[in-house]
Formats: structure tokens, sequence, C-alpha cells
């Protein structure tokens, strides 16, 4: 199928690239334009659950996922300080019997990868590094875009997949006034051969504790640990990836905290730090031939582990829409904008309320971490707080006119 309709998308993270691929598997002319001049191996682990898997499996990519993923058998809560342990929920057969598809654990830059040579292999010329968008324009019949280079392209519609700083967004919206939430978060990886048996085991962690959490999974198939921790503090104000801190400084922030977590802290060898700050949903996306996607419109905080989910969702439902109304793309835009704002906005609402959960008072004692974490995590409150996650499917909403109007 050759469809003469050619979509730019500013932005080749995991939602744009995922947009790019499903437009390309239905005809579409598409080019991404990255800023970034060679793909490298940036971010650290990333949580895949059903809704994210179901969408990747449906482009054809489930055999290259699994071949670098990590599927853990299940998630568990642990106690910052004594260590005592409460299972939260199945993630290995389980997920596949309830949601239809497996919830899987990679490293953000494997699964960039799978996504980059599907790409490549329908259409190598539909990316373009070192193309970093400056500004553009729209009229009746496209959008005209420009670049620091000098070059312009022009396109029938711009996706603004260009993340949390999206230029695109600034141009449509005027800049943006994030907050800081007063948490700051540390990243790394450790090679799993480095750490004790226990510590190896094919679960996904979050340990609990007042004021701060940790989050670990595995990677590759074991070979990694992904370490993830999150402290409540004032002095680190940077929203930044590639932020260098200290394995010293990182043990200060999580003195007292038990002994396996400190024994990962210790064997990070290069964490990262970043900032978390916060951002209303927005109450408009694009504006006629141009709209956003991913974190250029709805960044969320991690703890509920979906904002890759929701780009990823995003990419699918925008090529559904456009493939639906591929004549008249303000429109197909139009729908993709009202069908995915209920959702995403409720995400970046309920992840903020997760962020309480994991930092409560309550989880300073034993006693009071016993009694707190088994009533919150109980199970029929864990199935209400992730069943409406792992359930959603962006590829059977309804995407016609009809679902336009009711979502109105």
């Amino acid at each position: 199928m050759d469809r003469k309709t050619h979509i730019a998308i500013s932005g080749a993270g995991i939602g744009g690239l995922t947009a790019a691929l499903a437009l390309l598997q239905r005809g579409f002319e598409v080019e991404v334009f990255e800023q970034a001049r060679a793909f490298g191996e940036v971010g650290a682990g990333i949580q895949i659950s059903a809704n994210g898997t179901r969408c990747l499996f449906a482009l054809g990519l489930q055999q290259d996922i699994l071949r670098c993923a990590s599927q853990p058998s299940a998630k568990e809560i642990r106690h910052w300080n004594s260590g005592n342990t409460w299972r939260l929920f199945d993630l290995g057969a389980e997920s596949v019997e309830r949601y239809g598809s497996p919830y899987l654990m990679m490293h953000r830059a494997d699964l960039h990868s799978v996504l980059v040579r599907a790409i490549q292999a329908l259409r190598p010329e539909a990316l373009h590094l070192g193309a970093r968008l400056t500004d553009f324009t729209q009229d009746a019949d496209g959008v005209a875009l420009r670049f620091e280079d000098g070059s312009a392209r022009r396109a029938h519609a711009l996706i603004g997949a260009d993340g949390v700083h999206s230029r695109v967004r600034q141009r449509l919206h005027g800049d943006d006034d994030p907050q800081y939430t007063g948490c700051m978060a540390w990243r790394g990886v450790i090679p799993a051969g480095a750490l004790p048996a226990h510590l190896r085991r094919p679960v996904g962690t979050n340990w609990v504790g007042p004021g701060a959490h940790v989050i670990t999974y595995p990677l590759r198939s074991g070979e990694l640990m992904n370490f993830v921790g999150i402290v409540e503090r004032a002095a680190w104000q940077k929203e930044s990836w590639t932020e260098q801190g200290t394995v010293d400084e990182c043990l200060a922030d999580f003195n007292g905290w038990h002994a396996d977590v400190l024994g990962m802290i210790e064997r990070l060898g290069r964490p990262f730090k970043w900032a978390l700050m916060g951002r209303e949903p927005l109450p408009r996306w694009g504006m006629a031939r141009v709209t956003l996607l991913g974190d250029a419109c709805h960044p969320t905080l991690p703890f509920l582990a979906q904002g890759a989910m929701m780009a990823i969702e995003d990419g699918v439902v925008l090529a559904r829409c456009i493939d639906g109304c591929p004549d008249d793309v303000a429109t197909a835009l139009q729908r993709y904008e009202r069908l995915r704002q209920t959702r995403t906005a409720a995400i970046v609402l309920k992840s903020a309320e997760n962020a309480r959960r994991f930092h409560n008072p309550a989880l300073a004692s034993t006693q009071g971490a016993d009694a707190y974490i088994e009533t919150e995590w109980a199970p029929e409150k864990v199935r209400a707080r992730y069943d409406w996650l792992f359930e959603y499917d962006a590829l059977s909403v309804d995407v016609g006119a009809q679902a336009l109007a009711e979502a109105a």
C-alpha cells in the first residue's frame, strides 16, 4: 500500500519510534527527526506491563523483545529496614492469563534498538540523526519544518515526540512551569554476577520506607540488575538523565536502610541522579496538523511504571486514528488527542498518589509497616490500582467518528 500522506515525527524515543513503526506498517510515508547524532546506551531499566507488550507484540516485535528481556516471576514489597517481604502480584503466567500478555523488564536501550531495527528494515531513510528541530509553521495543506543546520522539510502533519523538554510543545503552548516534587531519583545498573544469590532472584522488588523507596528488577535475561532509588530531598532540582552522582552520596541518602539495599548501592559503580518535576496535564495537546505524544504532553512521575507505556499506547492509537482518517489528518489528530487525554491525565495524577503511598510515615517502624502494607497492598486494592492499567487495549479502542463524539 502506497500512501501519499507524509508524517514527520520530532524525537526518536520509544514513543516516537513506536508511532513511526505503526504508521510505516500501515503504508504511510514517515520521517523521524532526532537531534542526537547517534543512538547510544541511554537510560536504564524499563518495565513493560501487559498494556505495553500487547502493542509491541502486535507490531511484530515479540521474538526480538523476548530475546533480550527478563520475565520476572513476581513483584514484591520489602520493608526498608527489616527486610520483611510481601508478595505484590504475579508477573509470569498470571499476567498472560489475566491480561493476555506478559509483564517484561528490559534495558531501555535494548527496546530502543529493537524499534530502530524494525524501522530500518521497512524504510532505512526514515531516520534522521543530528536533526534538531528549531521551528515550524503550518497552513491548510501541511507543516513546514526548519532545522538548526538550516535545512527544511514539509509534511502533512508533525508529531512532537521530543520529550519532557519538547520544542514542539514550547512552540504550541509557550514555556511550561514544572514544579519540583521534593523527590530526586538515583539510577544505575549492577552486573548480576556481583550480587549474592538471594539478590539475583527473578523478581521485581519495591523497597518502601518513610521518605524514600527503592525499586530493583532484572534486565537482559538476568545479566543485570536495575536499581532506582527515590528520596525526598530539597537540595537537588536538575531534571537530567545524564548527571552523575557518587556512590557515597547515594549511600548517605539511604543511611539506615537494609544491608541488601546498601550492598546494591555499593556495587552501582556509576550512579546517575535526576530531579522529579511535576507538571499538570495539558488541557490541549495539539493544533490543527500538529500534536504531541508521550512525555511531550503528559510527563508522569515513575511511581506506576507507566510513562513509557503511555508513549507506546499513544503511538499505536495515533497510527490507528490517522489510518482511519488518512485524507483529513487534522481530524485524525483531534480524535487521537481526545481518546488519549482522559487516560493519560488519570495516570499522571495516580502516579503522584503512589509516591505518597511508597513514602508513608507509617513505614518507619516494623509494627506500623506491617499493618500499613497489609492494608494498602491488600489484593483487592492492588487489583483496583493496576487492573485498569493493564487491561487497556490500544489495539481495539474505538477510533471512529462516534468515538470522537463520545470523547468530546
